[in-house]
């Protein structure tokens, strides 16, 4: 490509974007995609020549786009959110222009030592303990791997990794029911098996028992099991609950275990020191994560881990071979965790700190949590509906239920209403389960949404309903 050839496309692309987020509010939230379609527009092989920019560009309008799901709608309510701001576009076309791998200080110094600060400023800016060490991981998923690998190579003292665990006791990880799914698939990962994951019970707010936590280690103990980890959550995807960290962190310290604290969404709201008590406890842990790229504008895929004690992260990850080996004394970041080659994610950080600011993304925050407390009361009004968990931060639950339906009529009509809502495309919301029956959750997350864009999706939600069942109130 010529470069007046890439100018021109850079001009249109960025052209599509501006139009793009300015019109994102008047398109549905979803596409009525057919599986298949967007494959079946496609052609069966590759090219064999060059193409021209604008016949890949018109492809990208005719196939691509009508058929994504936005994510950055403002009236995207589903899941937690990926929020994407402008200084984090801008950032992600220099760390693609410059194609840096990360892996080593000397492939970037620029890269390694941005990082090392932008984990410095977020330390900073959430009161987290000065000590810590930080990475930018992919996804909490993979600080949830590195923490379950760490306290594998802590409690074998190593053995695991040069042996293998044949021949040791089974290792137990703990957490709850209401945990992350990547916390399992962690744990196969790191080849303790499913049955290495031990589920706590949770108390009536879903958090985490600590004296039933205490009783199972004793009890995994007895069995001549080997106990490695605990895995707290603060906000979990469910239905938001958190885990008491500090009775857990007396647990933990008691019994010699690693404390994990997952916080992938919530984290971020520890912008706010308002919103920080469920943090409580938290500078005693020995792995932390939570995700700038959720609730922090900043774009998949930024995901910030803390350590207390970095050299044992570095030891559970490090391999030496000759062509690796490289100046002492300075951060190798490819000992920080699973992959090698490693993105220039802190730019995307360090823009969006800059351009956005920490109180602008402290009164987005504010907004998004006072405005589920808004919705809270309406659904909690409306005689059609209960408002089953909630508000957690921004995120709550409900449930249809007209008056006079079982237990059985409302689930099914709580299903139903989730598929028609979801069908319409106006607004996009997700199903959970609390105590074995299924709620749908609403989460209050895009940095594009105003209350305007909650009240209506309500507004839509309770039509959709009236629909649904002869005699409920549309409004």
């Amino acid at each position: 490509m010529q470069r007046q050839d890439f100018v021109s496309a850079t001009e249109h692309i960025a052209d599509w974007i501006a139009d793009y987020w300015h019109t994102l509010r008047d398109r549905p939230v979803r596409p009525s995609t057919v599986p298949g379609s967007v494959s079946a527009a496609l052609p069966d092989l590759p090219p064999a020549d060059t193409d021209t920019i604008r016949a890949v560009l018109d492809d990208f309008d005719r196939i691509v786009a009508p058929n994504l799901t936005h994510w950055q709608h403002p009236r995207f309510f589903a899941y937690f959110p990926a929020n994407v701001s402008p200084a984090s576009v801008l950032a992600d076309m220099l760390i693609a222009a410059t194609g840096v791998n990360a892996m080593l200080w000397e492939t970037s110094p620029a890269a390694t030592e941005l990082e090392e600060t932008m984990m410095d400023w977020l330390k900073t800016l959430m009161d987290l303990p000065p000590l810590w060490h930080g990475v930018i991981q992919d996804t909490a998923s993979s600080a949830t791997l590195a923490a379950v690998l760490m306290a594998r190579e802590k409690v074998t003292d190593g053995r695991a990794a040069t042996k293998g665990l044949a021949g040791l006791p089974p290792l137990s990880v703990y957490t709850t029911a209401e945990a992350h799914s990547s916390v399992e698939k962690a744990v196969r990962i790191a080849g303790l098996g499913s049955d290495g994951l031990r589920i706590v019970p949770h108390d009536d707010d879903f958090a985490m028992r600590a004296d039933a936590l205490a009783a199972m280690i004793a009890d995994d103990r007895a069995a001549g099991r080997l106990p490695a980890l605990v895995v707290a959550t603060v906000g979990t995807t469910g239905v938001g609950a958190c885990d008491p960290v500090a009775d857990i962190a007396d647990v933990a310290g008691t019994e010699g275990l690693l404390l994990h604290v997952d916080a992938a969404w919530a984290g971020t709201a520890a912008l706010c020191p308002e919103f920080r008590a469920p943090f409580a406890g938290l500078d005693r842990a020995d792995s932390y994560v939570f995700n700038p790229h959720k609730w922090m504008g900043v774009g998949f895929d930024c995901s910030a881990h803390f350590v207390a004690d970095r050299a044992l992260l570095t030891r559970t990850f490090s391999v030496n071979p000759a062509y690796l080996q490289t100046t002492d004394g300075v951060t190798n970041y490819r000992d920080w965790g699973v992959p090698l080659g490693r993105r220039m994610r802190a730019l995307k950080l360090w823009f969006v700190l800059r351009l956005e600011g920490a109180d602008r993304l402290r009164a987005m925050i504010r907004d998004h949590v006072a405005w589920a407390d808004w919705l809270a009361r309406l659904v909690a009004e409306a005689p059609d509906f209960d408002l089953v968990t909630g508000p957690a931060l921004s995120l709550l639950s409900f449930r249809f239920a007209p008056g006079g339906t079982d237990a059985a009529t409302a689930d099914r009509l709580t299903g139903a209403l989730l598929d028609a809502v979801n069908r319409d495309g106006f607004t996009y919301l997700t199903r959970t389960l609390v105590a074995g029956r299924p709620v749908i959750r609403f989460q209050i997350g895009p940095m594009t949404t105003d209350w305007s864009d909650v009240e209506a999706a309500w507004t839509r939600v309770r039509t959709l309903a009236a629909d649904l069942h002869p005699g409920v109130a549309a409004e």
